[in-house]
């Protein structure tokens, strides 16, 4: 997300990893909701019911069919019908996982997967968490398993320590891809006021990881030779992929957000070995403060606001030390994007906004500071017409602002739901991808759930004790496939 490990700070002294917690329903409280708009008249929406604040993630249970969320400081929730109305039951928490800062949950099968941070060092270091339950129908507590958990590394006071977060499963089931994001914005020194000394990225860091199915208390280390060697280190350079998936050929694609600096936001077709980037380069455009005589000035280069946080951090600075590429290594690009949607970009010779779809200029890949989530397709081919088989992904951010059109050019059109029709393009070996907006209106969409034609969008809700009482699910019917047609046919004849 944005810089949602930035969600990020909770103190809490102790894990328990006691057995595990009594299930119980959560009473929300009632809020004003801002319907989400249909773009497409074969579209229907309806709020599906009111979650608990912070929610990250929102996932089926294969065999049973259950739908599932969690919070991102813990909790996994199911959802259940109660007098025919559904409700949220929570059935663990981070006393009995232990990640209290939880930001992955993916099936496979009966086993449910769960992946974030655990903060150490009195809250001023980091190590990834990684672990699994066998959720099979009446057993009441699951066991757990650990499938890894990281060495320490320094966390920082920033907004930009993203973490562990995105889990995928492999189609072939005989993995999990995970993501962990930059602790930085875009590759300078963090080191939490000195504790960690010369801190930037590491191996932890700002790469896609690939773990055995069935692999259990792995320790992953900040050796990237070590990691790669056994065979676990997948792709690197990616800032932060906080959502992946793979389509309906086996091709894994990953939606990763830019720092403060105006780059676009990535999609990538990530490959086994690949590097795609980061630090050096974000959206196709590269990293200044790669660059020895590099000072940073808003005046003179527009692609750096005076309000942005990293340039008041003074996170933008000269940094001669800032690490040299690595030799030999090409840098594969991200997909491009020919729109007609979130194709604005900032020009690198003027320093103005402009729309790829005047200019025939396309983007790598979304607009600058949209923050794309929930990346999924439609990979059972459940939709009818021009969106079978097709990709889709969210926008976290950026549409107006309480009812009044969003002062950036670059984010005038946000937090809604794009449809992406994806094209190979031979030439290059990478693909295109066409984009076109199909709901709007969302209140800080955090992930998306297909079933058949059906499509649950969840939303952030506020912090956590916050003055929010959480967001919403959101349940909107696609256009059906003939094969889903049928099947509702049959099964109200």
């Amino acid at each position: 997300m944005l810089h949602h490990s930035n969600f990020c700070k909770y103190a809490l002294a102790t894990l328990l990893l006691a057995g595990v917690s009594a299930p119980s329903f959560s009473q929300q409280k009632e809020v004003n909701t801002k319907t989400p708009i249909a773009l497409r008249d074969d579209i229907t929406i309806e709020e599906y019911m009111k979650v608990e604040p912070e929610a990250v993630r929102i996932i089926r249970h294969p065999v049973s069919g259950e739908i599932y969320y969690t919070t991102f400081f813990g909790d996994v929730i199911k959802i259940v019908e109660v007098d025919g109305k559904p409700q949220s039951k929570k059935v663990f928490s981070v006393e009995d996982h232990g990640i209290p800062r939880l930001q992955g949950a993916a099936f496979n099968g009966n086993t449910l997967f769960l992946a974030g941070n655990v903060s150490v060092n009195n809250n001023k270091g980091n190590k990834g968490r990684m672990v699994r339950y066998e959720m099979k129908a009446g057993v009441d507590k699951p066991e757990l398993t650990v499938v890894f958990n990281t060495v320490e590394y320094g966390a920082n006071k920033t907004t930009f320590d993203h973490g562990w977060n995105a889990l995928e499963i492999s189609p072939d089931k005989k993995y999990v891809f995970v993501n962990t994001g930059a602790r930085t914005d875009h590759g300078e020194v963090q080191d939490n006021g000195g504790e960690y000394p010369n801190a930037r990225d590491n191996a932890l860091t700002a790469n896609i990881f690939r773990i055995p199915i069935d692999a259990k208390d792995l320790t992953l280390t900040t050796d990237a030779a070590e990691m790669k060697a056994k065979g676990y280190l997948f792709a690197e350079g990616i800032r932060n992929a906080y959502d992946m998936a793979f389509d309906g050929k086996g091709n894994l694609f990953a939606v990763s957000n830019s720092g403060d600096y105006d780059h676009p936001e990535d999609m990538f077709w990530v490959r086994q070995g690949r590097h795609y980037g980061f630090p050096w380069i974000m959206g196709g455009i590269e990293n200044p403060q790669q660059y020895p005589d590099y000072q940073p000035d808003p005046e003179k280069d527009t692609f750096l606001s005076k309000f942005a946080f990293a340039w008041l951090m003074k996170y933008f600075h000269n940094d001669p030390e800032f690490p040299k590429r690595p030799a030999g290594v090409t840098f594969t690009p991200s997909v491009q994007n020919m729109g007609p949607d979130a194709n604005e970009y900032r020009d690198r010779k003027t320093g103005l906004v402009m729309d790829g779809d005047t200019t025939g200029v396309t983007v790598g890949t979304f607009n600058a500071h949209s923050s794309p989530l929930g990346l999924f397709f439609d990979n059972e081919k459940a939709l009818g017409k021009d969106l079978a088989g097709d990709g889709f992904v969210i926008r976290y951010t950026g549409g107006p602002r309480n009812g009044v059109v969003n002062p950036s050019p670059l984010r005038r059109q946000g937090k809604d739901l794009l449809h992406l029709e994806m094209i190979y393009d031979k030439a290059s070996d990478n693909y295109k991808v066409k984009t076109t907006r199909i709901v709007d209106n969302f209140t800080s969409p955090t992930d998306a759930l297909l079933v058949g034609n059906t499509l649950y969008v969840i939303e952030y809700g506020g912090k956590q004790g916050g003055n929010k009482a959480g967001g919403s699910i959101w349940k909107i019917t696609m256009p059906a496939s003939d094969k889903i047609l049928k099947k509702t046919k049959k099964k109200r004849a």
